[in-house]
């Protein structure tokens, strides 16, 4: 089961980026999404060059939130793309494999699109309640995502209010993954916390 972290540089006391994301990689994440809306993107662009040759050292998969264009210019590993950001196809088309594209779904319906027009993966949710997701309303819980886990064709990653207790659940529910901010972000000691979901898992 892969792990997915988010970032969240709020989490972090000293608010730090470069610090929380390198520690996550290092920790041994599958995947990091750097998810910081608010930089500009001349200082995304220089915290995904610092990122990008860690992250290939250490087999992790280093995503950009919604820009495909500056995935590719800085060397990352592929795109998270919102659910209300460009066409998968589009990113598709400017991310060729092995670049990866995730797409953020809510629905069946919207898995079943990423699929067909070209994801790598999606993420799946709010799973459970999670303060970051309060925009999409009530969390689908686990049977309407075991659901989709059952049809889709690409790998699911089940995101939103994942913590320890709840990696069993969504695994059983046919998760490829867990991805969470909180789980990985909020932890002062991420080797340790990675480590611990390795052993539950």
């Amino acid at each position: 089961m892969k792990l997915y972290a988010i970032t969240d540089r709020t989490l972090q006391a000293s608010g730090d980026l470069v610090m929380q994301a390198s520690s996550l990689i290092r920790a041994g994440v599958d995947i990091l999404q750097i998810r910081e809306k608010n930089l500009c993107d001349a200082a995304l662009s220089g915290v995904l060059k610092v990122l990008a040759p860690e992250a290939r050292r250490f087999g992790c998969t280093l995503l950009v939130n919604g820009r495909a264009d500056l995935a590719l210019l800085s060397g990352a590993g592929g795109v998270h793309l919102p659910s209300q950001g460009i066409s998968t196809a589009d990113a598709r088309r400017l991310l060729p494999r092995p670049l990866m594209v995730v797409r953020s779904c809510h629905s069946m319906d919207e898995v079943l699109l990423a699929a067909r027009e070209g994801a790598d993966a999606v993420t799946v949710g709010p799973v459970y309640e999670t303060p970051s997701k309060k925009a999409y309303g009530s969390p689908m819980g686990l049977e309407a995502f075991g659901a989709i886990c059952t049809v889709s064709s690409i790998p699911v990653f089940g995101l939103g209010g994942i913590d320890e207790e709840r990696l069993e659940p969504v695994r059983a529910a046919g998760a490829a993954g867990i991805a969470a901010i909180r789980l990985f972000c909020a932890t002062k000691n991420p080797y340790e916390t990675v480590q611990a979901i390795r052993d539950r898992l």
